[in-house]
């Protein structure tokens, strides 16, 4: 089980493929959405926020998320489209991709560089 909150969305499966829906399931309105890709085997991240918050789901490949609130630190893996991993503002985080790898991030705000926070937990 991880400290950190990951959200199990539902998904429909038949002969046909599957559906997963994120439908009221994040507790804060999208305003940006944006996916990275073409970064297979690099770590990107590296920050915290002031005041945003963001769902990352991979939607394709693994993504191997570090996360740490000052408090407790812990590697996550996103592996499955249906998996999506909340990140608070006082969450220090790096994302290292796959092969192949897409993650979808969702964010509370619009992107403001000023409430980005650089420096780590030591």
């Amino acid at each position: 089980m991880s400290h950190f909150t990951i959200i199990n969305l539902p998904t429909f499966t038949d002969s046909r493929g599957s559906l997963t829906v994120l439908e009221r399931a994040l507790p804060f309105e999208v305003v940006r959405s944006y996916w990275i890709y073409g970064a297979n085997g690099e770590t990107r991240g590296g920050h915290r926020h002031t005041y945003t918050r963001q769902a990352l789901v991979a939607l394709s490949g693994v993504v191997s998320m570090y996360v740490n609130d000052g408090i407790t630190a812990e590697t996550i893996l996103l592996n499955h489209p249906s998996q999506c991993l909340l990140i608070e503002p006082k969450d220090w985080h790096t994302m290292t991709f796959g092969e192949n790898a897409v993650l979808l991030v969702m964010s509370s705000h619009t992107y403001d560089r000023s409430e980005y926070i650089d420096t780590p937990y030591e």
